[in-house]
């Protein structure tokens, strides 16, 4: 039987083992028998092996109370992992501001970069402020109001504010430079158009991007996303019909680099080419891709949208994306970690790219907003806050932007990313996600001859390089995938939010697609390669205020699994609960 830690080596280096850089995974992708990339292989070794040693050697797990305890698991993986205790201010900033996340549930269901901080929103309204000064805060504590701002939906298209911006409050104008300077753009060099959100910068792309007769799109998926599809359907309506996509391979998801560079490489004319939407690395199995793709795609005339919503707080500082200047840029904030994933989208355009946005004056692009403040209601004052209180004084000529109460903001969110830094994000986040594989990978059914696995991991498994998400699967005894929304629903009782997507664009085989959900399921004749086959999978994904308790927590609920009784426990507990019955 193989290790568990046997496959999905990386083989790409890192600068002084501090953080990934997708730039350098060219030499593997693109000159597989060079000679620096078996140098990398070889270094690379040396984090599966720390990674393996975070269990006992081959440890296999068939029941859930055999785990070792939090605290012995604790002690090897900072042993494994040294550097760990680098990361520790981010446990502090934890504690310190975001104390909800002890009492509610794990989040491992959706990416960003969070604005404000919780005891910043408990602080910003007078129904909450006692919270914060306690050491044992209520759980449930909800503010009377939006915090901190509210959008505003405007008329205008895409090309016009980006030309000519517009008349913005105080507020805006702070949140934009923090912003281009959290995301390391000059103001010189690139323009930030706020969105809803982000579907909404991709549709007002794909409204305003002036794709030519023969145009393409070309995109870099292997799931399904809301996103890519709004986009697409807004490019049909343009008549933008040659629309691409890369291919991946199955079990690891990796790019298929033949077709993808035919693809980029098309006879087509280079001022005719379109537009080519890349993720640095997926954000549903974590796999990474190189910046190289990007840096080809330019070269042959397509104009390239990076997504980078899958990037970790300060990852916009590495190097690659510093030398590969992306034509468009996409990511999301969200206001809250952990409590309030409102918020907006970003859509940086490069200046020296404006000519490609349609610019007629008839057209008005749905989707971009303005920041406001989002003041205190009056009914919410009590009768001494009226007697007391002073007239709000204009937000524009106050040196203060005001918000719930006289509250001066504070991005306070990103400060704290950068107060952890780009290098104790980058090693925080590896550390805890090839653990976290390790530790799944180590899970089996009990009374197997061949030792079952519990879990199947999608794409890139332990990989000093990946990013920080995970997509699997729970399978049962007999080797059936489990329903991924009965697991999902049973980790939220248990406390544990994760997400869910659907693999698409994947290539395999008859007996590769057997697999797929498990031992029962019929074969197919042939390869198959469609993008409605869909595979229905679970997601965890880790922010830079994952604590290793978290991803503990985690590992033994899945483990749970491993007691054939455990599910249908759990579906009769639904029922005298009155809630929904799930089928099992």
């Amino acid at each position: 039987m193989h290790s568990p830690c046997s496959g999905g080596l990386s083989s790409t280096p890192c600068f002084n083992g501090c953080f990934p850089s997708s730039i350098l995974a060219t030499s593997e992708e693109f000159h597989a028998d060079d000679t620096s990339a078996k140098e990398s292989r070889s270094s690379g070794y040396d984090f599966v092996a720390a990674t393996c040693s975070t269990l006992h050697p081959n440890a296999q797990f068939t029941n859930h109370e055999a785990l070792p305890s939090l605290q012995e698991s604790y002690l090897n993986f900072t042993k494994a992992y040294p550097l760990y205790s680098t990361t520790l201010k981010a446990d502090q900033i934890r504690s310190q501001e975001y104390y909800h996340l002890n009492f509610s549930n794990l989040c491992f269901d959706y990416t960003g970069y969070g604005l404000f901080s919780y005891a910043q929103q408990q602080q910003s309204c007078p129904a909450t402020s006692m919270a914060s000064s306690s050491s044992h805060p209520p759980p449930l504590l909800v503010p009377v109001q939006p915090p901190f701002f509210e959008i505003s939906y405007k008329s205008v298209n895409l090309h016009s504010q980006v030309v000519y911006g517009g008349e913005e409050s105080e507020l805006e104008s702070s949140i934009r430079e923090r912003i281009m300077a959290f995301m390391n753009f000059s103001e010189d060099e690139y323009s930030l158009v706020f969105t809803a959100n982000h579907i909404s910068a991709f549709k007002l792309l794909a409204d305003s991007f002036q794709f030519t007769a023969n145009g393409s799109l070309l995109t870099v998926y292997d799931h399904k996303s809301d996103s890519l599809d709004e986009m697409i359907k807004n490019c049909n309506k343009q008549g933008t019909t040659n629309i691409m996509s890369a291919e991946f391979s199955w079990p690891n998801l990796r790019i298929n680099m033949k077709k993808l560079r035919k693809m980029i490489l098309s006879k087509r004319d280079k001022k005719k080419r379109g537009l080519f939407v890349f993720p640095v690395h997926s954000r549903v199995t974590g796999s990474p891709y190189s910046y190289m793709w990007m840096s080809m795609a330019q070269e042959n005339g397509w104009h390239v949208l990076l997504d980078a919503c899958s990037l970790a707080p300060k990852e916009m500082d590495t190097l690659g994306l510093s030398l590969f200047k992306p034509d468009f840029l996409v990511c999301s904030f969200y206001k809250v970690f952990g409590d309030n994933p409102s918020g907006f989208g970003c859509l940086f355009v490069k200046k020296s790219s404006i000519s490609a946005l349609n610019d007629s004056p008839s057209s008005t692009s749905i989707g971009i907003v303005s920041l406001i403040p989002a003041l205190r209601k009056p009914e919410t004052l009590s009768d001494e806050e009226e007697i007391e209180s002073e007239p709000q004084p204009d937000p524009k000529s106050s040196k203060k932007i005001e918000t719930c109460g006289r509250l001066e903001i504070e991005l306070r969110g990103l400060d704290q990313a950068e107060e952890v830094g780009l290098i104790g994000i980058s090693n925080r986040g590896r550390y805890l996600v090839n653990w976290l594989i390790r530790a799944l990978m180590s899970l089996r059914h009990p009374n197997s001859e061949t030792g079952l696995p519990l879990i199947k991991i999608y794409g890139s498994k332990i990989n000093s390089h990946r990013g920080h998400a995970i997509a699997f699967n729970v399978f049962d005894w007999k080797g059936e995938k489990i329903d991924p929304f009965l697991v999902q629903k049973l980790a939220d009782r248990n406390n544990i939010s994760l997400g869910n997507a659907i693999l698409q664009n994947v290539k395999m085989n008859e007996h590769e697609w057997g697999e797929v959900e498990g031992a029962g399921q019929p074969r197919k004749k042939k390869t198959v390669m469609k993008q409605d086959c869909g595979i229905s999978i679970l997601t965890a994904s880790l922010n830079f205020l994952t604590s290793f308790e978290d991803v503990y927590k985690l590992w033994s609920f899945i483990s749970r699994f491993s007691d054939a009784d455990f599910v249908e426990k759990e579906r009769w507990r639904y029922v005298a609960l009155n809630q929904e019955t799930l089928e099992v």
